[in-house]
């Protein structure tokens, strides 16, 4: 027998192996006692064996085995050199237990070693665990799991990802039944379409209560997930890369890391782990100790026509504004005129620059805000130069159905990262760029493991040699999200929609896995190109004031009244962002449906804020009282209401908010909750509470 336990001070994992076999998860949940009789535990674990079945239960491993009866989803689906599939059996070999776990496990008959790695943080609660396979001679991969994990038995509905353009993070809750949950994503990219997220949550939890387990598998190309219930009652899940994204055969493949975490506070528990661990361990800031900059973005303010002296007009209002940072939208290189050309020419346009960038440049320097730009580096336009001259650079073959008037590069050949690593780093060395706006705006023509790996090398080789850049990961939008690119960025674009109510829901469910740091959410013009909806200003304002914010209109439409409003929720944001950035964001249990709430706690608990945001017309008339969460019960807290102005003169009530500060216990604010004023759908209240 082999035991082996990793422990924080909120979960315990125990592996159990009997005799030579691979290790299973016998026990994942809150905290076990030191004490704990490890084998007493892995005999417990086993389920009774009746007629119909086998005369033993064959063992949910971390990589469950067909050659050993398992009657499940397999862990390994592997051919030799000749293609002829092999059935793995194997045997333990060796461990270490350093900084993390490791457990070795071989099969001489076809030479295969099995590495499971698992490393845990005590401080953010997150478990990573990885697959390594190793062949003594090349092996063709169909399928590896990640370390396959039970899912709860107390548990009646799993919680996943899906969306599309514009339609970011949206929530499926699928009920457990006997069979499988299968969700795979073969578009190259991390999707719009399946964020490689999992929430199961058990029976009763909610944002705020119960237990919930948490997955993130951390890769950007296609992946897939399997959530299978056996007819003898157990469960696993399965998470890798998409089957089949190997194209050639290798002696090593590893899984992208797997990160999860058990949760005895509801959906927050996951939420801030992940949140948490992202932003302290898997980012590396260029500048740790350096406020997060109010952001400008010039793309739906001019789109492709770049004019130097309208640009630096608008520059001006967006610093009078209170932005730091502005960003230089497509169509500043080749003949880029439209999206139907020049992608890959990354040379300035003398015609819309006849002195290049550094006129535009030195005006953003000179009043007080830095300059960033876009690339979309892994696409070319079949009208370009490059084109042109290599066609055999492009992914895929030549009748393949474009995406956007655009082809993918090979990023797995070395001569494409080569020839972008040199046009793009020309133009960080003769500029003063901080900020790259990295975009990606189409799936691939088919899945491939190694367009990530390339891709990864050419960020990861100029954030070597430029390390003071900042990198988004935009991909129309929220199209590559996940903890692999972010290992390598600082920031994401999460939708390519302004449009305040859709950004809303979407933040509110990104917040399951992303802090507020690295979540770029901008004040959009005042009517929406992608929903066709108009919204007042304070909505689109305190929409943005939620996250990283920035604005992404055209400054010169502004009123008198609107531009002094973003001006003051924009000055809220940088008095409140030093200690917003480290802050937890907590989804709050809304009583009324229409009400989508979260709740940011300061890091030492002495402040809060809530964003309130009324996304429905209610069902009833006045507003129910909404219940805070994670306060000291026994402590006051002062309320405020930071936007007090936005009161509508329809609000006729003397509710105690409206009229000052009120104090009260956390206790209270829990349990019953604060009562807001009336308001129209499609508006925020913000309130502010300080420890007292």
């Amino acid at each position: 027998m082999h035991h082996w336990r990793i422990d924080d001070a909120r979960q315990t994992l125990v592996l159990a192996a009997t005799g030579e076999r691979l290790p299973q998860v016998v026990y994942w949940g809150p905290a076990l006692p030191a004490q704990e009789n490890l084998a007493t535990l892995h005999a417990t674990h086993a389920i009774d064996v009746t007629g119909g079945m086998l005369d033993a239960n064959p063992d949910l491993s971390l990589c469950p085995e067909a050659t050993r009866s398992f009657p499940g989803q397999p862990g390994l689906i592997v051919r030799d050199g000749e293609g002829t599939p092999l059935l793995p059996k194997f045997c333990y070999d060796s461990e270490s237990n350093g900084n993390d776990l490791r457990l070795i496990y071989r099969d001489a008959a076809n030479g295969l070693t099995l590495t499971f790695i698992f490393a845990l943080d005590p401080d953010t609660h997150i478990i990573t665990a990885q697959t390594v396979l190793d062949a003594d001679a090349p092996v063709h991969l169909h399928w590896l799991a990640a370390p396959v994990l039970p899912a709860p038995q107390h548990s009646g509905e799993m919680i996943d990802f899906s969306g599309r353009w514009c339609g970011e993070f949206q929530t499926n809750r699928t009920a457990w039944s006997a069979g499988m949950r299968y969700r795979e994503n073969r578009t190259g990219r991390t999707g719009h379409e399946h964020f490689p997220g999992l929430i199961i949550p058990c029976t009763g939890a909610t944002n705020t209560q119960g237990e919930a387990y948490g997955f993130h598998y951390g890769w950007s190309g296609g992946h897939r997930m399997i959530a299978e219930e056996l007819q003898d009652g157990r469960r696993q899940i399965q998470w890798g890369h998409a089957a089949r994204m190997e194209t050639e055969a290798a002696t090593q493949f590893k899984t992208a890391p797997l990160y999860i975490t058990y949760s005895p506070s509801g959906l927050n528990g996951c939420a801030t782990a992940f949140q948490r661990h992202l932003r302290d361990r898997i980012i590396t800031w260029p500048k740790p100790d350096a406020p997060r900059p109010v952001h400008y973005n010039c793309w739906e303010a001019i789109y492709f026509d770049h004019n130097v002296p309208a640009l630096k007009d608008i520059a001006t209002r967006a610093a009078d504004l209170g932005a730091e940072r502005f960003v230089l939208d497509d169509g500043w290189f080749g003949q880029r005129d439209d999206d139907t050309r020049s992608l890959s020419d990354w040379t300035v346009d003398p015609r819309k620059y006849p002195d290049g960038l550094h006129p535009l440049i030195d005006h953003v320097h000179g009043l007080g805000m830095t300059f960033g730009i876009w690339f979309e580096p892994e696409m070319i336009n079949p009208d370009s130069d490059i084109h042109r001259a290599h066609p055999d650079w492009a992914l895929g073959g030549e009748d393949q159905t474009l995406g956007r008037q655009q082809k993918a590069l090979n990023m797995a050949l070395p001569a494409v990262r080569d020839f972008l690593y040199d046009r793009m780093s020309a133009i960080l060395r003769e500029h003063p760029i901080d900020y790259i706006k990295w975009d990606h705006n189409r799936v691939l023509p088919m899945p491939d493991a190694a367009q990530t790996r390339g891709s990864y090398a050419l960020i990861d080789r100029l954030r070597a040699d430029f390390p003071q850049v900042e990198i988004e990961s935009c991909a129309s939008g929220g199209g590559r999200v996940d903890f692999g690119i972010l290992q390598r960025t600082q920031r994401v674009w999460l939708s390519d929609s302004n449009d305040a109510l859709e950004r809303l829901r979407i933040q509110h469910n990104a917040a399951l896995f992303l802090p507020l740091s690295v979540t770029g959410s901008h004040v959009g013009p005042r009517y929406c190109h992608t929903s066709g909806r108009m919204h007042d200003i304070t909505f689109r304002a305190w929409v943005a004031a939620q996250r990283h914010m920035g604005f992404e209109m055209d400054p010169r439409e502004l009123t008198d009244k609107e531009a002094t409003v973003l001006r003051h929720v924009t000055a809220w944001w940088k008095a409140n962002r030093d200690w917003m950035q480290r802050a937890d964001i907590l989804r709050l249990d809304s009583a009324d449906p229409a009400v989508i709430a979260e709740q940011q706690l300061a890091a030492d608990g002495a402040r809060f804020v809530v964003f309130a945001g009324k996304a429905d017309t209610s069902a009833q008339i006045a507003p129910r009282p909404l219940r805070l969460t994670a306060l000291d019960p026994n402590a006051q807290y002062l309320i405020s209401l930071a936007n007090q102005q936005d009161i509508h003169h329809l609000s006729r009530g003397t509710p105690a908010l409206k009229s000052g500060p009120v104090t009260l216990t956390g206790r209270y604010l829990m349990a019953n909750g604060i009562t807001l004023p009336w308001s129209f759908p499609d508006r925020m209240w913000v309130l502010e509470g300080k420890k007292l």
